[in-house]
């Protein structure tokens, strides 16, 4: 498979997960990009959130088209998700790759054992 396929696989399939879960693109992309398409973690991260905006951008468009979207309970929301953004931007240089990857498993390992949980 090339690069290009790769790529439009790992796409897709963050694109199933976002639309379906709300932005959980993000955990296939990581792994995806790192270990299946050989890209550098410092490159991926940045990368996966940059899909995910465009997703996400999508999904919120297909959800609001379908009536499901309260926008006037998603602003509080984006205003500190943008904060958090600008400040994760800004230090994500200064961060050492080993405690990014422990945050990341930490987070996956928190959201698993909560959907388990709620079922």
């Amino acid at each position: 498979m090339t690069k290009k396929q790769k790529y439009a696989v790992t796409g897709t399939l963050a694109g199933l997960a976002n639309g379906l879960f709300g932005s959980g693109g993000g955990l296939f992309l990581v792994p995806m990009l790192t270990r299946w398409t050989g890209l550098e973690a410092r490159k991926a991260l940045p990368t996966s959130v940059a899909v995910i905006f465009v997703l996400s951008v999508v999904s919120c468009g297909v959800y609001f088209f379908k009536g499901a979207l309260e926008l006037a309970g998603a602003w509080p929301y984006l205003i500190g998700g943008a904060l958090g953004g600008l400040i994760s931007g800004r230090v994500f240089q200064k961060v050492p790759m080993t405690l990014l990857r422990r945050a990341f498993g930490l987070l996956l390992l928190y959201g698993g054992v909560r959907a388990v949980l709620a079922l």
